[in-house]
């Protein structure tokens, strides 16, 4: 099997697919706003699909409808004009101003408009923008220049940066993933001096709290309760402090009630948490609900933690399916094995576990029972139980790969996959 390897260098052509998927990650979410596009081609047309179904366009009502600036004079002659519309144009640069009049003369003051054309002309740039036009875009285009476009029109340049949010969920129940989360989200933050949110998204049965030696009074229930309290201010009054850099909002760990939440109760949660910390990560417990998918579908980096066994395999393939769909224009999930070499326990081959995968795992974790139960006995992480050990150097390597510090690639054949696992 090949080996695991962190290499900062790659190709121009990879250099440059990077640089794209790059500039589509740090692009913010788009607020509730109405976008009607009007494409002339199909190529605009699967363009404006692919963004339909990104999730940073979540909260944007979009309508595509096929036809130019004449089609969407005739609509709006009788219907408002939406926040925003897109229109493709194969106009001639001395024609398009004339082919927009009618569509000026009932398009709504407050609406932007982006163009779309076939005629890379600066002079026809500077005229379309004099007369009050958002944007102009030449043919071909992809989904990063349409949404950088909107983002442009509709996001402050001077509002201040979005967190990354990092979500963690198990394959299976008791493969160790909320143990790898709070041990990364401890890393993150001591290694890179980066203030971080570890949230315990299971709510009767987190562990945070124990592992990290606390007793907080409030937590996630009082902010995923009370949304419209929640904000920086009543964020912070519910985060306990772990240590310098790392403060941690607990789930109660208490059955008292029931919790069950609708599909979209935790995004607020989340909102605030990319406004409060340069890094949030999410503990997410193993369930699959609305809830559970609308958060694994918002965050920025997703991480799958399995052990080598055949339901894990079954799990973790199901998984990575219904994300692929769920986030079609982010990078696949994070795979970490974990607990592997575990004595007298039947394994599948960490090779054979990821061929049908289709991925390679950022880690392979082996099983170590007296450091990482003499870690959860004494409320530490890892790195602070045994800061030489093999295993807190491997979650030093995931912490730099979770927060894009370090790039994963393949390596050539001959190696050993467990360059991380070093015993």
């Amino acid at each position: 099997m090949n080996a695991i390897e962190y290499d900062i260098g790659s190709s121009a052509e990879e250099t440059e697919e990077g640089s794209r998927s790059g500039n589509l990650e740090n692009l913010r979410p788009l607020p509730r706003i109405s976008v009607h596009a009007f494409c002339e081609s199909e190529q605009l047309q699967r363009v404006m699909d692919q963004c339909a179904n990104d999730r940073r366009m979540s909260k944007v009502s979009l309508r595509i409808t096929s036809g130019g600036v004449a089609a969407a004079a005739n609509m709006f002659a009788s219907a408002p004009t939406p926040n925003l519309i897109i229109l493709e144009t194969r106009a001639n640069p001395r024609n398009v101003l004339t082919e927009l009049e009618p569509l000026a003369a009932v398009c709504d003051p407050s609406t932007k408009v982006i163009i779309v054309g076939y005629h890379n002309d600066i002079g026809l740039y500077r005229e379309l923008i004099r007369n009050g036009i958002s944007e102009y875009i030449v043919q071909p285009t992809d989904m990063v220049d349409l949404m950088t476009a909107m983002t442009a029109i509709f996001i402050d340049p001077d509002a201040e940066p979005l967190g990354r949010s990092i979500a963690f969920i198990g394959a299976k129940g008791g493969v160790g993933a909320s143990t790898i989360a709070h041990n990364c989200a401890f890393g993150i933050s001591s290694l890179f001096s980066t203030e971080t949110i570890l949230a315990d998204l299971d709510l009767p049965y987190g562990t945070a709290n124990i592992d990290f030696d606390q007793d907080p009074a409030q937590g996630i229930a009082e902010a995923v309760y009370s949304p419209e309290r929640l904000d920086e201010v009543f964020l912070d009054r519910l985060l306990t402090k772990c240590s310098q850099h790392l403060s941690l909002l607990a789930a109660p760990s208490m059955l008292d009630r029931a919790y069950d939440f609708e599909g979209q109760a935790f995004l607020p949660v989340l909102d605030v948490l990319q406004r409060s910390a340069p890094v949030a990560v999410l503990d997410v417990p193993h369930v699959w609900t609305e809830w559970t998918r609308s958060v694994l579908a918002a965050v920025d980096e997703v991480v799958i933690c399995a052990a080598p066994d055949l339901a894990n395999l079954r799990n973790a393939k199901n998984l990575i399916d219904a994300l692929r769909k769920l986030r079609p224009n982010d990078k696949a999930p994070h795979l970490i094995l974990n607990q592997v070499g575990m004595p007298k326990r039947p394994e599948i081959n960490p090779s054979e576990f990821c061929a049908p995968l289709e991925t390679d795992p950022i880690a392979i974790i082996p099983f170590d029972i007296n450091l990482f139960g003499n870690a959860a006995n004494s409320g530490q992480m890892i790195s602070e139980t045994d800061p030489k050990s093999p295993i807190a150097e491997t979650f030093s390597q995931i912490s730099h790969i979770v927060t894009g510090r370090v790039a994963l690639k393949k390596a050539r054949k001959g190696g050993l996959l467990g360059l991380l696992k070093r015993k």
